[in-house]
């Protein structure tokens, strides 16, 4: 038995031998052919049309004179006139060489353009087959397609990538408004239950009707908020965040900033420290970045233990403008810092009515910091988690840059 590699080996030398016989047997008949073409020509010019090219030929380039031999003896003698037989020699070199050089570039685009659909046709086949099947694309390119096979992988890889991305938001959106309905009736239940008893009995002590009533006010906020996370759902999918920027006052924004968060932040036993300096501004979108750190802040309040400090830094360079929002909580694992910024991302797997929303605060931060040019990060360390939004600057500072006039409300999303 010879071994399959042998005989795998000896195949190819048989294969490369036929092919090297098949180009000799076609050289050869084309030779053939022309010396056969050549004479049908000649046989046609010179016999069928009864000797027209002889004759035209003796009446173009052959001249008879009279001349006299050394014995006296009148002769006429038949000679071609050489200057026109030259040039006719030459005219004919020259038009075959054109002619067989039109006739070469014709063919040669013509299987140039055959080869190039040809080879257009296999390598949409081989991608097509390796984009459906999962397969090696070295059992579906062969070695002459190195490059492309290459480039498909890695544009495969890519789509698949992409792909998987997809479907993680699609699912943590349909777990998010999951979790959404479910929650909806927990507060929707207890309103009625505290409204039907406050109607049941009219004559209730007013210290338990007091009660009742702000235990209701307290479920209906919560519906509101769990209202506001679907809105804010299709508003993020339906919306198209359009900048309008202007010279703003970034010293007075965040310092406004802090003073609208001291509600809350006082309700989480909280405080809050700035060291930002004076006359810090920048071109930017006021309603935009008011924004950005509405969401940060109110990510870091929910996320920071009770009586911890918030610290809002900011600080120039020569070509940047930073800010950082630092507070004290949990260390988020590495894991989860890589995606903090996706959309629907929640650190709280639980739903929490006290930590996170819609999972689309820090997404859309990180979306607006993109528009205007900057970046958006996040480290957690030894219980330090640090938010860090940087700015380019301007070529030109505005010093009369005017405070924000438009922040949002610290409870709007």
């Amino acid at each position: 038995m010879i071994p399959r590699n042998i005989s795998r080996q000896s195949g190819g030398v048989v294969t490369k031998l036929k092919s090297k016989l098949s180009s000799l047997n076609k050289l050869i008949l084309l030779l053939i052919a022309g010396v056969l073409l050549c004479s049908g020509l000649l046989y046609f010019i010179d016999v069928f049309l009864n000797g027209f090219f002889l004759d035209w030929f003796d009446g173009q380039f052959m001249i008879t004179r009279e001349t006299v031999t050394s014995t006296g003896e009148a002769i006429l003698i038949h000679e071609p006139l050489w200057i026109q037989v030259k040039m006719l020699i030459l005219v004919i070199a020259c038009g075959s060489v054109a002619f067989v050089t039109v006739l070469v570039w014709g063919i040669s685009r013509l299987y140039a353009r055959s080869q190039v659909r040809k080879s257009i046709s296999f390598t949409a086949q081989c991608i097509e087959h390796y984009m459906n099947q999962e397969l090696p694309s070295s059992q579906v390119f062969p070695k002459s397609y190195a490059e492309v096979s290459f480039r498909i992988v890695e544009i495969k890889s890519a789509m698949q990538r992409q792909e998987q991305l997809q479907k993680e938001e699609v699912q943590r959106k349909n777990d998010l408004i999951t979790y959404l309905a479910h929650d909806l009736k927990t507060p929707l239940t207890s309103i009625i239950g505290y409204l039907s008893l406050l109607k049941e009995a009219p004559d209730m002590p007013p210290e338990q009707k007091a009660k009742y009533v702000s235990i209701t006010f307290d479920k209906a906020c919560r519906l509101e908020t769990l209202i506001n996370e679907f809105f804010e759902i299709t508003r993020y999918n339906l919306q198209e965040i359009i900048l309008e920027k202007e010279w703003v006052d970034l010293t007075f924004m965040l310092v406004q900033m802090a003073d609208e968060f001291y509600p809350i932040l006082s309700a989480h036993g909280n405080t809050i420290t700035l060291s930002v300096p004076d006359n810090l501004s920048a071109e930017v979108d006021p309603v935009r970045l008011a924004r950005v750190f509405n969401n940060i802040l109110k990510n870091a309040v929910a996320y920071s233990y009770e009586g911890t400090p918030i610290e809002l830094s900011a600080w120039e360079t020569p070509t940047e403008i930073c800010i950082s929002i630092r507070n004290q909580g949990k260390t988020i694992p590495a894991h989860k810092l890589e995606t903090i910024f996706e959309k629907f991302f929640r650190l709280d797997d639980a739903r929490v009515s006290n930590t996170g929303g819609a999972g689309l605060g820090l997404a859309i931060a990180k979306e607006i910091v993109t528009l205007h040019g900057g970046t958006i990060s996040a480290e957690s360390k030894n219980g330090l988690t640090t938010f860090l939004v940087v700015l380019p600057r301007s070529d030109s500072k505005n010093p009369n840059a005017a405070p924000p006039l438009d922040i949002p409300d610290v409870h709007d999303g």
